[in-house]
């Protein structure tokens, strides 16, 4: 990366966003032929930024580019650079194959695991009310507005989950073949996203 372009990440101690930086570029470095160790060559500490702070510094001119969610590029109709989904840790069908063999040493001793970047969404009141709140956030345009494509399998549900809530997150088949045609974007589980460039 040429020295003139100011980079901002987030802390692979203490934000999921900063480990999962780490693991995109060193699945990049295995993905495309002639860049290992771009980690290496690309990364340095005065890059570290809180979550918090990161799109904020990319905004004022601080730094000229950030490694971030694509949730977070979209939100805010900033440009971003689509990566292929072995890299980007959108696909849970790459998760053996390619996003289980990176991973990092938090400070703790405790190893993270490379995997697909998803969320999970719950309900603690299935009140009218809520249910229809809850359906529209986890379902339909809202996920696609703010940068998530739900998979076609999804939503997956665990655990004891009322059938109210069921029945509020179902999608008519119509909408389930539209998001089948855009799986192939880019997310994972429930509500999914994936890391890059902004």
């Amino acid at each position: 990366m040429n020295g003139d372009v100011r980079l901002g990440r987030t802390d692979p101690d203490h934000d999921p966003l900063g480990y999962r930086t780490l693991f995109m570029l060193e699945l990049a470095s295995r993905y495309y032929d002639g860049a290992s160790n771009l980690g290496e060559e690309i990364l340095k500490r005065d890059q570290i930024y809180p979550e918090t702070a990161l799109i904020s510094q990319f905004e004022t001119g601080a730094i000229d580019a950030a490694i971030a969610y694509r949730s977070m590029a979209i939100e805010r109709d900033y440009e971003y650079i689509a990566l292929p989904d072995r890299i980007d840790l959108s696909n849970p069908s790459h998760e053996e194959a390619w996003y289980s063999t990176v991973s990092y040493s938090l400070p703790t001793g405790h190893e993270i695991e490379g995997g697909p970047i998803s969320y999970g969404s719950t309900i603690r009141n299935a009140g009218d009310a809520a249910l229809s709140v809850f359906a529209a956030q986890s379902t339909g345009t809202y996920l696609d507005e703010h940068g998530f494509v739900s998979r076609g399998e999804f939503p997956a549900y665990a655990g004891n989950v009322p059938q109210r809530v069921k029945r509020a997150t179902d999608r008519p088949s119509e909408s389930q073949s539209r998001r089948k045609a855009r799986s192939a974007e880019s997310s994972s589980a429930v509500i999914a996203d994936s890391a890059g460039p902004i």
